[in-house]
């Protein structure tokens, strides 16, 4: 089911930020198919921000991304303890990172983050930890708890070219 919020106010000001697209997602198939659904929009250059506390769903999003692009059932491991897990694909460079770890931004030039950015898709578990660094025309994907142990809510924040992607994708 998508919601959409409506305007934020700052100030006495209304700013007519894009508004965040909020989906259901009942179990992790669900979570999968938003990732295939997402792979499939996705293209050089983009940058994938998972956000959400931990267990909500970032890496099960992330792994079924991967697979989607790989069009393939490959074993997909969390980038917990290296931070970094890179996939050669017929479609480009799929970037995988975990920062949960990470103690500043600028660590996170040493990972090459600049270089995914720019030459492949990056997916960024925990992109706060990003600061400055993280790019404007990114789509934010924020996954929260639900009413069910195994349902999750995702919210869509798309920037740059995401919004008329989201749509043609189904999504907005």
């Amino acid at each position: 089911m998508l919601r959409r919020p409506g305007n934020i106010a700052v100030g006495k000001k209304a700013v007519n930020e894009p508004k965040p697209i909020l989906i259901d997602l009942p179990d992790e198939t669900a979570t999968a198919g938003l990732a295939v659904k997402l792979a499939s929009a996705a293209r050089v250059g983009d940058v994938l921000a998972l956000g959400g506390e931990l267990g909500t769903g970032k890496t099960v999003f992330a792994r079924a991304f991967i697979q989607a692009r790989a069009k393939a059932p490959e074993e997909v491991p969390s980038p917990t303890f290296t931070l970094l897990q890179t996939y050669d694909l017929d479609g480009g460079m799929v970037y995988h990172f975990d920062l949960y770890r990470l103690n500043a931004p600028e660590e996170a030039l040493e990972l090459g983050v600049e270089e995914a950015f720019a030459h492949g898709i990056a997916l960024i578990e925990w992109p706060e930890r990003l600061g400055p660094l993280l790019p404007e025309g990114r789509l934010g994907v924020t996954f929260a708890y639900a009413q069910t142990a195994d349902s999750r809510r995702a919210a869509l924040s798309p920037a740059g070219s995401w919004p008329g992607r989201l749509r043609e994708a189904g999504l907005a």
